[in-house]
């Protein structure tokens, strides 16, 4: 029987905070985490290499807690930034239980509990088959962790942003509010930007249009589908 080939060598999976949260209302939930350790497991065994860029959402963000505690919104992005890190180690205990070789990468120094993050480095770490996951976004204020993705997909060369949602795709509304919305199948950066359909941030989509890096948007939630989009099945919206 022959193995099946992947559309892609190599990936970038965002993933939110929220998608660790479970059923729960607040933190990290572990069944979240082996769920998509397991799923990450299988598409590395294709021989794919996986980076991932993961938020914090679930634990604090800072954009939207500057304004409720009235937080300065560089400090409040910085706390954000230390929720990445937390979700970021959550992820790797739940990789390396299952015998993957990961490492985490963090754009803020903190040398007892992650690599600081090096281009160099996490392009090593690909080659040596470890699964790498950078966590504290960007390290930098008023950048978001979809800008952090971007980012890293193209200082890797990876061949495609692979960004986990609970929807099936794009929609031209938002399918929960609006029953007529419509799902796209293929959509261009700047129908994306123009209709403002929350793809990614506009940064994110900017960058990547500028360096022809897709972004495929796909339920993550459904067992076996990061699968099926790295093998090249019809899943989700592609943004190119």
């Amino acid at each position: 029987m022959n193995k099946k080939k992947s559309a892609y060598t190599r990936i970038l999976l965002k993933l939110s905070g929220e998608a660790l949260l479970g059923n729960q209302d607040h933190g990290i939930d572990a069944e979240m985490c082996a769920f998509f350790a397991t799923q990450i497991k299988e598409v590395r065994a294709l021989g794919i290499k996986v980076a991932l860029v993961v938020g914090g959402g679930n634990i604090f963000r800072g954009q939207v807690e500057s304004k409720r505690f009235g937080l300065d919104r560089s400090v409040a992005d910085y706390m954000g930034m230390l929720a990445t890190v937390l979700n970021g180690l959550a992820l790797q205990n739940a990789l390396e239980q299952i015998g993957v070789p990961t490492r985490v990468l963090t754009a803020i120094e903190m040398s007892a509990i992650a690599e600081p993050y090096i281009r160099r480095r996490a392009l090593r770490h690909l080659e040596k088959n470890r699964v790498i996951i950078f966590v504290a976004g960007t390290g930098n204020p008023y950048f978001t962790t979809d800008t952090a993705a971007a980012l890293r997909a193209n200082e890797i060369h990876a061949d495609i942003i692979l960004k986990a949602t609970k929807v099936d795709g794009v929609y031209s509304d938002d399918p929960v509010k609006n029953k007529n919305a419509t799902r796209y199948d293929k959509i261009k950066f700047m129908d994306a930007l123009k209709q403002n359909l929350k793809v990614m941030d506009s940064t994110a989509i900017s960058m990547c249009m500028d360096n022809n890096l897709p972004i495929i948007v796909f339920n993550a939630f459904q067992k076996g589908n990061i699968k099926k989009v790295v093998l090249g099945q019809n899943i989700g919206t592609i943004v190119q």
